[in-house]
């Protein structure tokens, strides 16, 4: 499979996921991103199209840990439920972007319930 197969595969997931998990201002969608060294989320409004909060691997204090990029991602997902709680957000609905829910996309996941986030 190549790279361009790969992208169009997940691009065509990423769709469909898409066509059926929608967020709103009190219960905003959970995005992930992940590229080869980082992993990046956002918690955003669909209704209204902003993005209420974002971590990523790349902030200074996460960059700083060291440690395997499965431990930064948790770190991600437990800022990002940090700063949701200073928002006054406790649920939101996940999206995985076409990933499979699988290593960092699921450490992503786990962080943010551990900051008290539900989905």
């Amino acid at each position: 499979m190549s790279l361009d197969q790969k992208q169009v595969r997940r691009q065509k997931l990423r769709w469909r996921i898409r066509a059926r998990v929608s967020g709103t201002a009190s219960k905003p969608r959970l995005s992930v991103f992940r590229s080869n060294c980082d992993i990046y989320c956002q918690l955003i409004d669909d209704a209204n199209g902003f993005t209420l909060a974002s971590a990523s691997s790349r902030m200074k204090d996460i960059a700083a840990q060291s440690g395997t990029k499965v431990e930064k991602s948790l770190a991600v997902g437990k800022v990002l439920a940090q700063k949701a709680t200073a928002l006054g957000i406790t649920t939101c609905v996940f999206d995985r972007g076409g990933y499979l829910y699988h290593g960092r996309v699921k450490s992503v996941a786990d962080g943010a319930r551990e900051g008290g986030l539900k989905f």
